[in-house]
């Protein structure tokens, strides 16, 4: 091979590994079901959220409720603790749970505390006379929540070699704001068996 040719086959041969090294993106479907780690994700958050909230409101608490004070009741997401081994951003979690409610139609939703604090800082500046007295709107007319939805996520971890099973469990429970009574207890179990390769980067 004269060196002319040795040349540009080492050219190839160097292209070759530096396509097969690029990063590859392909776009997905957002609730396809995707596991890489095997640890939790947004597909696990959305999946659990769903389940959750269709039980919730399928218990009897809501109609007793309803028949009671002839409306829908006003409903709030509190904090969701990460019990778990893993670093679970749970505020996606809850913006699942708190779609999942809104979107229903049969309850009142209200802000958080958190976002009720910038609310407040916004109605507050409208009362300082920069803002037309007919669109201003007025302190003290807050809904204030008949109920808050709080829970955490646990896991237990069993791992040996290659292999390990994780367990996860969602505890939540609608506690009525007024008496301190739990309405609704939900729980959602997954269990993934993950096996390694024997041989990885």
């Amino acid at each position: 091979m004269s060196a002319k040719n040795f040349i540009l086959f080492g050219m190839f041969c160097l292209g070759l590994v530096v396509t097969g090294c690029a990063t590859k993106v392909e776009r997905v479907g957002v609730e396809e079901k995707i596991d890489i780690s095997g640890t939790w994700n947004d597909y696990d958050a959305m999946l659990v959220s769903k389940e959750m909230i269709d039980s919730c409101l399928k218990a009897p608490w809501l109609t007793r409720f309803e028949t009671k004070n002839n409306r829908d009741p006003v409903i709030i997401v509190g904090h969701v603790a990460n019990r778990s081994h893993e670093h679970i951003n749970a505020q996606v979690f809850v913006k699942y749970l708190e779609r999942e409610l809104l979107n229903s139609g049969k309850v009142v939703f209200v802000a958080s505390s958190q976002e009720r604090e910038d609310i407040r800082a916004e109605r507050e500046d409208q009362q300082k006379g920069y803002t037309d007295p007919e669109t201003m709107k007025k302190m003290g007319e807050e809904y204030g929540a008949d109920y808050i939805l709080i829970g955490s996520v646990n896991s237990i971890k069993d791992e040996e070699k290659r292999k390990s099973v994780v367990f996860y469990q969602v505890n939540m429970e609608l506690v009525d704001l007024e008496t301190n009574t739990k309405v609704w207890m939900g729980q959602k179990e997954l269990k993934k068996l993950i096996k390694k390769p024997r041989l990885s980067l």
